[in-house]
């Protein structure tokens, strides 16, 4: 019998393949639509800004409502959303579209590991959390390239109808595969914002919004960047999302293992000075190099550029649960928000650099947030070490 978390997580692989195929959809969405790629970046400005804050919102809202009921709902509405989404005509409809998947992404994200807790024994909570995650890092490695694959073929839209449909399947999976009565407990969002007063909360947050900011401001224009920037021809964009994915799922894993052997924080430093300097090594490949050079150095610079940028992500976590173990459900939820913040700021950054400047100089700006996220690291006191696994044994995310 196929667990429930797998069902689980094809919810995850399902929003995150939305998420994050955006950016190869970017330039067609603009063209069709009369405006500029970096106009277009609205789209992922919204998302990620409804992502971070109507998350903990919805949660607390909902965070006594029968899971199941609100997992096959969710996506029900993410399907609901995409199929809209494929059939407007308008830009401003399919912004509102965009809100509506981030609302019900969010809210779907943070009950789904909550979910895969409550199903799991203490001793293998980390374990059922991993699953669920893995969605979201099996979205980046092949759900997006895919999507973007499918849009040569069909158009943007298409990638939008296929999500939808993928999204129904999930929502009749979860609906008949999840135990029904279980519910969690209401966390007020008074007790959500009081957690980021506690002591070291702060660096940590601010630190996975930098990250963010700087990574996102390349990666949302990573198609103009390709196109524009070093000369590689439109269709290469799938690949080039294949291997930022196949770069984000190897430097998950990689993030995961160097934390738990050398720590989190020394982790976090590495990665974060190795992601500045690939963001910028990006821009001066783009300058100083022939076009057919320059698109191979693209290529390799992406595959390392995903391994350094999720290296961080598990860091980051070991860091929350460790600094306060008992607020590790409210600060994961925290440090999700404070990354769809980053993600959103990222868009506006590389949309203001391409609108007076060019792509090919997104590399070297992205490559300023992330330094100084690399200056509060160093600033930043080490924090005690604390296993991922026993951290996340001891609560739930919500």
């Amino acid at each position: 019998m196929i667990s429930p978390l797998i069902w689980l997580a094809l919810g995850t692989f399902t929003v995150g393949t939305e998420g994050y195929v955006i950016a190869g959809l970017l330039p067609d969405i603009a063209a069709e639509a009369g405006i500029s790629v970096a106009q277009g970046g609205t789209l992922v400005t919204a998302f990620s800004l409804s992502y971070a804050f109507g998350a903990p919102i919805l949660a607390t809202l909902f965070g006594d409502v029968d899971r199941r009921r609100i997992l096959a709902g969710t996506m029900v509405l993410f399907a609901a959303s995409n199929l809209a989404a494929a059939l407007t005509s308008s830009f401003l409809a399919l912004l509102l579209a965009r809100v509506i998947m981030a609302l019900s992404a969010g809210l779907y994200a943070a009950t789904a590991q909550a979910t895969a807790i409550a199903l799991a024994p203490p001793e293998r909570r980390a374990r059922a959390i991993a699953v669920v995650v893995g969605g979201t890092s099996l979205a980046v490695a092949l759900g997006a390239p895919i999507g973007a694959l499918l849009a040569t073929v069909t158009g943007w839209r298409g990638t939008f109808v296929a999500i939808a449909a993928v999204s129904v399947v999930t929502a009749g999976a979860v609906l008949f595969k999840i135990p029904a009565h279980l519910r969690g407990t209401r966390i007020p969002l008074r007790e959500r914002a009081m957690t980021i007063a506690k002591p070291g909360m702060l660096p940590i947050l601010a630190t996975t919004l930098l990250i963010m900011t700087g990574g996102f401001s390349v990666f949302t224009y990573l198609a103009p960047l390709a196109v524009e920037g070093t000369g590689l021809p439109a269709v290469v964009i799938p690949g080039l999302l294949l291997a930022s994915g196949f770069g984000a799922a190897l430097g998950n894993f990689i993030g995961g293992q160097v934390a738990d052997r050398y720590g989190a924080r020394a982790t976090v430093i590495f990665a974060v000075l190795g992601l500045g300097a690939i963001l910028a090594t990006i821009s001066l490949a783009a300058k100083l190099l022939s076009p057919t050079v320059a698109g191979l150095a693209l290529i390799g610079l992406t595959v390392l550029w995903g391994i350094m940028g999720w290296m961080t992500v598990p860091a980051q976590v070991s860091r929350l649960v460790a600094l306060h173990p008992a607020s590790a459900p409210v600060s994961l939820s925290l440090n999700a928000s404070a990354l769809y913040l980053g993600v959103a700021l990222g868009s506006v950054l590389g949309g203001a650099v391409i609108s007076v400047g060019t792509p090919a100089d997104l590399g070297w700006v992205g490559a300023i947030p992330v330094l100084l996220a690399l200056l509060i690291v160093l600033a930043t006191c080490r924090l005690p070490a604390l296993g991922r696994i026993q951290g996340l044994s001891q609560g739930s995310v919500s």
